[in-house]
């Protein structure tokens, strides 16, 4: 079993290297792709704010508010405040990416009024999640002082434990995403009246799936990270 669990160092600081570099292109390309749908205005000429409406009247949810919040990308559905949080970039653009992402954060306000598993496993987590993440900052550090220092190696164990969690929501995160810019996309597919040519459709479906593409490096990095500190605890062990 010890062989099995055995991790090069060199190839986790590698894995690492490897993922940032994939997740700087992607991210880049996300905001490309992002700046350039943001700049072809919808021909319906709704903006977000008026997109998002539509998408929760249409699916019968009359108790979600739809908000602008500040910053830059910083949309997203609060199941707590049962609240779709668009920044100003997408509340008030007319654009084809503001559609695109007002659409999508209405698909999460949907699986939350249809109780979908994923979700709400995930919202479930949470908690767990954040004591996790807290435990992460100073475990992970300190474990690796104690054990090249002491040979301890418990304090180190609770830290690649912890970041175990975190790794395993952010896997979990991705089918919740998916189906939320899947249920944008069907709901943008048969709303001509929101995006009247393919040509808008195939924009949105492009800008989407750039941003989930986002969320699938983060979840490689996070299990990158996870390799890179498990092969301090192991290697040691060994």
């Amino acid at each position: 079993m010890s062989t099995l669990l055995f991790i090069p160092y060199n190839s986790a600081w590698l894995l690492m290297i490897v993922v940032a570099l994939v997740s700087f292109v992607i991210q880049w390309r996300f905001k490309s792709k992002f700046k350039q749908y943001s700049e072809m205005p919808l021909l319906s000429g709704l903006s977000g704010a008026e997109v998002a409406q539509r998408m929760l009247k249409d699916n019968g949810i009359y108790d979600v508010q739809v908000i602008s919040v500040e910053g830059q990308l910083t949309d997203h559905y609060n199941p707590e405040t049962k609240t779709v949080n668009l920044s100003p970039d997408v509340y008030a653009s007319r654009s084809v990416a503001a559609a695109a992402v007002a659409a999508h954060e209405c698909g999460h306000a949907v699986q939350h009024a249809k109780a979908y598993s994923w979700l709400t496993f995930r919202s479930a987590m949470v908690p767990v999640v954040n004591v996790a993440s807290t435990l992460t900052q100073w475990t992970l550090m300190i474990g690796i002082m104690l054990l090249f220092f002491t040979h301890n190696v418990f304090v180190l164990a609770i830290g690649v434990g912890a970041l175990a969690l975190v790794t395993l929501f952010s896997f979990i995160t991705l089918p919740v995403e998916f189906d939320a810019s899947n249920r944008a996309l069907a709901w943008l597919n048969n709303n001509y009246s929101v995006m009247q040519t393919r040509e808008e459709h195939e924009q949105a479906k492009d800008a989407l799936w750039w941003a989930a593409m986002t969320y699938v490096v983060a979840a490689l990095g996070a299990l990158a990270t996870l390799v890179y500190y498990a092969s301090f605890l192991f290697n040691r062990r060994n």
